[in-house]
């Protein structure tokens, strides 16, 4: 949770993508922008989808957002570790300075 939110600060600040969670990834998109912004991403791993909103946002897509609970995890740990946070950060400058 604590590196959800860190993420999704991060990310905030520094690409002004106007929606409140750019790591969730449960997406719905219209077939025609579906086509349009993922013809255009280039990015793997965790910044996948924070690319495609950010790219559908700099297209003029409308964005809506659904609030979701977030549940904590009852077991195990985040397999988030130091060297996917550092790619985290690179594909969030990355992609502020491809959009």
């Amino acid at each position: 949770k604590f590196v959800s939110r860190g993420a999704n600060l991060f990310a905030d600040t520094v690409l002004r993508p106007g929606v409140s969670d750019l790591t969730g990834s449960f997406r719905l998109y219209k077939k025609s922008v579906l086509e349009k912004v993922i013809g255009s991403t280039e990015s793997k791993g965790y910044s996948f989808q924070m690319e495609m909103m950010v790219r559908a946002k700099a297209m003029g897509c409308t964005v809506a957002e659904v609030p979701i609970s977030f549940v904590d995890r009852l077991y195990g740990e985040s397999k988030l570790g130091g060297s996917e946070i550092v790619e985290y950060a690179k594909g969030v400058f990355s992609l502020w300075l491809k959009v």
